[in-house]
């Protein structure tokens, strides 16, 4: 038996809402086209700000065999374009937005591909030169009973790239992940882990090298943001970026306070004094300052920060529109200034794909106890509420019973003190109101512990839903690691997968509904 998948609408960012919603504030985002016809023209619009050799120059930082590059040299030589994606590294590949973002890549390029006749190859940027140790370190994976928090150590000082930071030994926690997965049907995507992840490797090396060889054959190429290719490729805009930083900086700025006016928070908050222009030459990467830009010279050793990779991306790759989630729609709101300045086009973003992956198991779970998936948001709720269900009928009806004839007495108490202007302020009734309140509810709570303790097995089922569902208190996209789940399933949820991504895809096309469509939930498809 397959999972259920089911396809969600984005979430948690104003912002993002008001843009996936077809509300993006006037002059903010680059416009998205509505239809194939416009599409075409904004393919067509790209394409000619590129020369027909643009991937000899990225060739090695691509590294693509197989399907993705095939993929790569057709839409190089038939003037054709890409759709990008990107993350940076994640432990044994990431949480499972990370195959959702190339899923949507992949399903975008294939939609703009057959409705406009123009070759579309689907590229994930993996972001290397990023330092967030933290992010990169660690991964879940969900086990009987809970979720599991995978963790490794650095070896070297932080603040580096992860394209420079050494992976250490991660058999351990690559067990951990390998006994998760359980009874699997294709042993493909743990044994890539097993070549990748080992001696010799950095973190960003090894993430690089495994999402390639997993992608590959669908035809996703990955772009390693730190290749020399990359940085070499990158250095004009890098140029450009430190000769106006002040301008940035100060468009930035503007457009800073036209978001929170708007009654929005911005992404990604200002560091005065910063260019976006990192230096990686030393032992850490650090921003360079805005007063010493204009005298720097790019070199290999810098790259972009936030809010210029967009503008990067855009100026060395054919790009017709990036593939985000909803941190990176809002952060969009703050890159249209940066190009507008340096006098290169917007880069286009438009949402991602996002699903829940429900397990067989899990919805057995959910069935047997009258679950939704969304109940585990709250991280108790659902173990009270399940065992305060379990509590006899009677104790809980004179439980009720006795809360609401307190609140009746109390009240006819306050009314009585009033009336009879008693020595005692209303303060005193209201502290006493609460203090019984409060030893009424601590009663119940300790009901409700007992009846945890009592009823051990459903708990261990919900935790295990739990575990599933929202590891670790984090929505199941953002925290559990994809690869057990492949591992389990195989290609069949895979595919079902980009089948749902492929309709989310058409969407963005103009092929079915337009943009607004993207925040209704989508009907998951029937069970298998």
């Amino acid at each position: 038996m397959n999972p259920r998948i089911v396809t969600q609408p984005l979430a948690g960012n104003p912002l993002a809402a008001a843009v996936i919603a077809g509300n993006p504030p006037p002059g903010w985002y680059e416009p998205v086209p509505a239809d194939a016809t416009s599409w075409r023209e904004r393919l067509e619009s790209v394409r000619s700000d590129f020369p027909d050799n643009w991937l000899a120059k990225l060739g090695a930082a691509f590294d693509a065999t197989g399907k993705a590059k095939e993929r790569l040299e057709a839409s190089s030589a038939g003037r054709g374009v890409v759709v990008t994606t990107g993350q940076q590294p994640g432990l044994f590949g990431g949480p499972i937005y990370t195959l959702s973002k190339a899923l949507s890549a992949l399903a975008v390029a294939d939609a703009l591909q057959e409705a406009t006749g123009v070759p579309v190859a689907p590229v994930f940027w993996a972001a290397t030169d990023d330092t967030d140790f933290k992010e990169a370190s660690s991964t879940v994976v969900s086990i009987p009973g809970g979720a599991q928090l995978l963790r490794i150590d650095h070896t070297e000082p932080l603040g580096r790239p992860m394209a420079s930071m050494a992976l250490g030994d991660v058999s351990a926690q690559l067990e951990a992940l390998t006994r998760a997965a359980g009874s699997t049907i294709d042993r493909t995507p743990i044994e890539l882990l097993e070549r990748f992840y080992a001696s010799g490797q950095t973190i960003g090396s090894a993430y690089v090298s495994f999402l390639r060889a997993l992608f590959a054959p669908l035809g996703i190429a990955v772009i390693d943001a730190s290749h020399p290719a990359t940085r070499a490729a990158a250095k004009p805009v890098l140029s450009a970026a430190l000769e106006r930083a002040g301008d940035i900086a100060a468009r930035v700025s503007e457009r800073n306070r036209e978001i929170e006016e708007a009654g929005f928070t911005p992404q990604v908050q200002e560091v005065p004094g910063l260019s976006l222009v990192f230096n990686s030459a030393s032992s850490g990467r650090k921003r360079i300052p805005i007063k010493a830009a204009s005298k720097q010279a790019a070199s290999e050793e810098m790259g972009p920060n936030v809010l210029l990779r967009p503008v990067v991306e855009r100026a060395i790759l054919p790009t017709a529109t990036y593939i985000g989630g909803p941190a990176e729609i809002a952060y969009f709101a703050q890159v249209s200034p940066i190009a507008e300045t340096l006098g290169v086009p917007r880069p286009t973003i438009v949402p991602r794909w996002s699903c829940t992956i429900i397990e067989p198991h899990v919805e057995k779970i959910l069935e047997k106890l009258y679950l939704l998936p969304e109940d585990f948001r709250d991280p108790h709720e659902v173990e009270a509420r399940v065992a305060r269900a379990h509590l006899p009928k009677r104790v809980i009806d004179k439980l009720n019973a006795t809360r609401a004839l307190l609140d009746k007495q109390l009240d006819e108490l306050s009314d009585a003190v009033a009336e009879e202007r008693a020595p005692v302020s209303p303060a005193v009734t209201g502290g006493l109101r609460a203090n019984l309140m409060r030893r009424l509810d601590r009663f119940e709570r300790r009901l409700i512990a007992a009846a945890k303790k009592q009823h051990a097995d459903i708990m261990q089922e919900i935790a295990t839903a739990r575990g599933s569902i929202y590891p670790l208190g984090k929505p199941q996209e953002r925290a559990l690691n994809f690869v057990p789940l492949l591992a389990r399933y195989g290609a069949d949820l895979r595919d079902e997968m980009l089948g749902e991504a492929r309709e989310h895809a058409k969407r963005l096309v103009g092929l079915q509904a337009r943009f607004r469509s993207l925040e209704e939930p989508v009907p998951a498809r029937g069970r298998s």
